[in-house]
């Protein structure tokens, strides 16, 4: 269970969610709900009710260089967990240092 909650998601759609009680994180790709379930009950102290999990697939991306030659390559897969914790209780993301 070592290395399961990468970093938690901060953007605009997942902070709206945020008030349904709803967190984002990205996670190991082989981690499984019962093991994120886990290991955000251990470190934010928080009951669990739901995971939802994702894989987000890495598209191309190219750009041009001084010499005029042009590098293409891909972004790396993730894996994406949206957790829904018990009715009242919060994840302060921004206490944990």
């Amino acid at each position: 269970m070592e290395n399961v909650l990468k970093r938690p998601i901060i953007t605009e759609k997942v902070t709206a969610q945020n008030k349904k009680g709803q967190y984002g994180f990205e996670v190991s790709m082989n981690a499984n709900k019962i093991e994120i379930k886990k290991a955000v009950e251990k470190l934010y102290g928080v009951t669990v009710t739901e995971v939802n999990t994702m894989r987000c697939i890495g598209h191309k991306k190219s750009k041009s260089t001084k010499k005029g030659a042009i590098t293409s390559g891909r972004t790396s897969t993730w894996k994406k967990a949206i957790v829904t914790v018990a009715e009242g209780e919060i994840i302060d993301i921004y206490a944990e240092a």
